[in-house]
């Protein structure tokens, strides 16, 4: 304990291994972001020896952050292909199915059955029973049109 005291650039090293690992065995946390950020401060204490804890740890902080930023840009820019884009967005999945009506739509508002649940539906005056298809959806609210 007392060799990474007297060597805080290692003990830097050690931080960012051990989080490169934890990201390895529990992927999609990116905790690699964080890692080189660690890894950075390292490399800059081990050049500057007497740098001072406080300049260490804003040095690791704005690594951190610049990793993230390149992260997500890169993320972004490069999105991974998947067999079903649309997972985790329910409501895109939505458009297109042939829901029914249970509270009438007056005035633009009204509610419909989807699944085994509610939602609330805009769109044209359509009598409770009646068959509308989705189209789109603004916030929870999903927008119909008739079938």
């Amino acid at each position: 304990m007392h060799a990474l005291l007297a060597m805080p650039g290692l003990a830097w090293l050690i931080l960012a291994a051990v989080l490169a690992i934890v990201e390895l065995i529990v992927p999609g946390i990116f905790l690699v972001f964080v890692a080189a950020g660690a890894a950075v401060a390292g490399v800059v204490t081990l050049i500057i020896p007497d740098f001072a804890l406080t300049f260490q740890v804003a040095v690791f902080v704005i690594a951190s952050a610049a990793a993230v930023a390149i992260g997500r840009k890169w993320y972004l820019d490069n999105p991974v292909p998947s067999a079903d884009p649309l997972l985790n967005d329910r409501i895109a999945r939505l458009i297109g199915e042939i829901v029914i009506v249970v509270e009438p739509i007056e005035a633009g508002s009204g509610r419909v059955r989807v699944g085994d649940g509610e939602w609330l539906a805009n769109g044209p005056d359509t009598p409770a029973g009646a068959k509308v298809r989705i189209i789109g959806a603004r916030g929870l609210s999903l927008d119909v049109e008739p079938a």
